[in-house]
């Protein structure tokens, strides 16, 4: 399980004294604990992999919109911190699809649906988001709808 994997992981960042996964990886944790208190379950459970990926995923978009954040506001310092997490993070994730997977399968699933105009481009990343259940970034898929029309 994951859970246990970034537990060792902590273990293993203390005594390498890697600071920044040691903080990512305690953070995580933190987050782990939130989850589960707001869903109303004890601190001491742990998480399914699903809900796992769910919660880094939260916090990969987190830094995301940090880093984009930093870089409008000139702080490239602060930006280059939270790409590192961000790598730190980003290994814990299963392999996202490529750009060019991602556009076949908009296409596909354009075909499908029946969209022949730019009203319905939500209900195409809506459910091409749902096929592709967590592989693909949701920039991405939006970028591949907005290219075809």
């Amino acid at each position: 399980m994951l859970h246990k994997q970034i537990k060792e992981g902590i273990k293993i960042a203390m005594l390498a004294k890697d600071t920044v996964r040691l903080t990512v990886l305690r953070g995580l944790l933190t987050a782990f604990t939130n989850e589960l208190v707001a869903t109303k379950r004890k601190p001491q459970e742990e998480l399914s992999d699903e809900e796992i990926i769910t919660v880094i995923r939260r916090a990969v978009k987190q830094r995301k919109d940090s880093i984009d954040q930093f870089r409008k506001g000139g702080r490239e310092e602060l930006a280059s911190a939270e790409e590192l997490e961000l790598k730190i993070l980003e290994t814990f994730l299963p392999r996202m699809m490529g750009r060019e997977d991602v556009k076949k399968k908009v296409v596909e699933m354009k075909e499908k649906l029946g969209i022949a105009d730019k009203s319905k481009i939500g209900q195409l990343i809506g459910a091409t988001m749902k096929e592709l259940n967590g592989t693909a970034d949701g920039a991405d898929v939006k970028e591949a709808a907005e290219s075809l029309f």
